[in-house]
């Protein structure tokens, strides 16, 4: 939980940080531009408060800028012992792992966008590397199902977080 508290504040940051100027611009997820890939965001959490609160899969609205607030509602639904017991009615998954897939949407997607908009963001260590871990386990689950993309080859003494980016097909050097 406090991973996912640090993930969600410096993600909501970068949120916060973009200029509307930018929304058109690219990131390194091609299918999104930078105000998709906020929507995406506001998605992702609305997606793990429900699972969280022992809900069901939500479908993706349309754009609301309102990613930080949506975010807080996810900790307050993930911040209950319970939340973490048992399997998703929503997914059929452990809740746990679920935990961990929203720890990776974060520090990824945080990446993406901060890269996007040319602000700086610093991953707490402890993240990227609880996240590399369940990647590196999850990873061909991911990519039958679609989450990541096809592995991006990084060396074997890269950054943690380049690794991570590189595992799930994203581009450490990318640049808009």
């Amino acid at each position: 939980m406090p991973l996912m508290t640090r993930a969600t504040e410096r993600t909501s940051g970068v949120v916060r940080g973009v200029r509307q100027e930018q929304f058109g611009g690219s990131t390194p997820c091609a299918e999104f531009d930078v105000r998709d890939l906020i929507n995406h965001l506001e998605w992702v959490a609305d997606l793990f408060e429900s699972l969280g609160r022992g809900g069901s899969m939500t479908e993706q609205g349309p754009y609301a800028g309102d990613f930080p607030d949506r975010a807080e509602r996810t900790l307050a639904a993930w911040s209950r012992p319970e939340a973490w017991e048992g399997s998703s009615p929503g997914m059929g998954l452990p809740m746990a792992t679920l935990g961990q897939m929203y720890l990776v949407d974060l520090v990824v997607h945080g990446w993406e966008l901060a890269r996007a908009t040319g602000q700086p963001y610093e991953p707490e260590p402890g993240a990227v590397a609880q996240a590399l871990d369940f990647t590196d386990q999850m990873v061909e689950m991911g990519r039958q199902r679609g989450a990541f993309g096809p592995p991006v080859p990084v060396p074997d003494d890269a950054p943690a977080i380049d690794r991570l980016l590189g595992l799930v097909g994203r581009d450490p050097s990318w640049t808009p």
